[in-house]
């Protein structure tokens, strides 16, 4: 494939400093908490919120430094061709057929969709569901616009992975009269690839009880174990009951350039889905977040690929890691998601000494397990979207810290 040839951004191992840059991962230790101010943060090394530490394409790059240089970024828009480069990818990777650009609306972020969604489809005091452990940001955008948050909560199996309890999703739902449920898939934190069968199951159910479905599906890409099944793959009824949420922010590593997707095929959830767009005032996204993502959807299949075998390798070693070094550790199976979930409940330790033997021992600044849910009690979120060397340097840390109060 020629792309081979000109993709240059294919050194995964190179460190880049990012300090200094603005990075919310590197540059903000006190605003957001990992540091009391006056404190020193050199040490301390951050391997918490879902960016990489990698360069993105160089096809994205090349796009962005050409609009740079030609300096002028006044109101844009998409045209054919964006619409054609996604659906392209979609088909390409997974399968999904988006037959129509009017399905697509344009939004600068997953969660500001997921915002809208509940107020699109609920009232004030009505019911969500969700199923925790799961990403933090699902309770605020539930909590912060006035409706009742209800978990469905996942069971963590002997077998070390996480299942859904159907029977305890069916009754919250009808106990709570839920209206609406946020459905994360691929799974952050578990690393959870929703199989067919078990999606067809809670489709089932929503379609019942007339619960609308929002798929977050913005990690998608990164499916290591089974396939990433689309949730309005799984058939017409489905399609039409459901927002399918996606981006290419978390895959080719551009969250700042801030550009997302609500596919609606339904033209009646679209319409109430667009009109809570027009309440914001919100209207175009960048030109940034466009020409982003046109090359990547486009022209970054190469990168992505190589990107995911590097993460690949990144998880067989912290597997092997963590079950030669680290008594009391499990790492939760990860079948999807650069995110690791580690369960530190064998540890002895509580939740509270889990905390401090990260932050203040290992000196690692990850996300603990409570920030998912009260389910997360003991369990702690680790970035492996870095360079081999850094990742090798946390674990060994947390070997030391470990080793030193077992």
């Amino acid at each position: 494939m020629s792309n081979a040839l000109e993709e240059k951004n294919l050194d995964f191992d190179t460190i880049i400093d990012r300090r200094h840059t603005k990075s919310l991962k590197y540059d903000f230790y006190v605003e957001r908490g990992a540091v009391k101010p006056g404190e020193d943060p050199s040490g301390l090394l951050p391997l918490w919120i879902a960016d990489m530490d990698f360069k993105t394409s160089s096809f994205v790059q090349d796009a962005l430094v050409r609009s740079a240089q030609h300096g002028i970024f006044g109101y844009s828009d998409t045209q054919d061709d964006y619409f054609r480069v996604l659906q392209g990818f979609y088909r390409r990777r997974h399968n999904y057929e988006i037959e129509s650009p009017d399905w697509v609306t344009k939004t600068p972020g997953v969660m500001f969709v997921l915002g809208l969604a509940v107020k699109a489809y609920t009232n004030v005091g009505d019911a969500v569901i969700i199923q925790e452990p799961v990403y933090m940001h699902f309770v605020d955008v539930i909590r912060d616009n006035d409706r009742k948050v209800v978990s469905s909560d996942l069971v963590y199996g002997e077998d070390g992975r996480y299942h859904i309890d159907f029977e305890d999703f069916e009754k919250k739902i009808v106990d709570n009269n839920v209206k609406l449920f946020l459905l994360c898939s691929p799974h952050n934190p578990v690393c959870r690839v929703w199989t067919r069968e078990e999606l067809l199951r809670l489709g089932e159910i929503c379609l019942k009880h007339h619960v609308i479905v929002v798929s977050d599906e913005i990690h998608n890409d990164f499916v290591f174990e089974g396939t990433h099944t689309v949730f309005a793959t799984l058939g017409e009824e489905f399609a039409n009951n459901s927002i399918i949420v996606t981006a290419p922010t978390k895959t080719f590593n551009l969250a700042g350039v801030q550009i997302s997707h609500a596919i609606i095929k339904n033209p009646t959830l679209r319409n109430a889905f667009r009109h809570q767009i027009d309440a914001t005032g919100y209207s175009q996204v960048s030109i940034q977040g466009i020409l982003a993502a046109e090359a990547a959807y486009s022209k970054g299949d190469v990168w992505l690929d190589a990107l995911l075998k590097y993460l690949k390798g990144n998880i067989d070693y912290t597997e092997k890691f963590i079950r030669e070094n680290l008594k009391g550790v499990k790492l939760v199976p990860m079948e999807a998601t650069y995110l690791a979930w580690l369960d530190f409940n064998g540890t002895g330790l509580t939740t509270e000494q889990v905390d401090d033997l990260i932050l203040h021992k290992a000196r690692l600044w990850l996300n603990s397990g409570t920030k998912f849910g009260k389910t997360g009690a003991g369990f702690q979120r680790l970035n492996l979207a870095c360079p081999r060397s850094i990742l090798e340097k946390a674990l060994n840390r947390l070997k030391v810290a470990l080793e030193a109060v077992q």
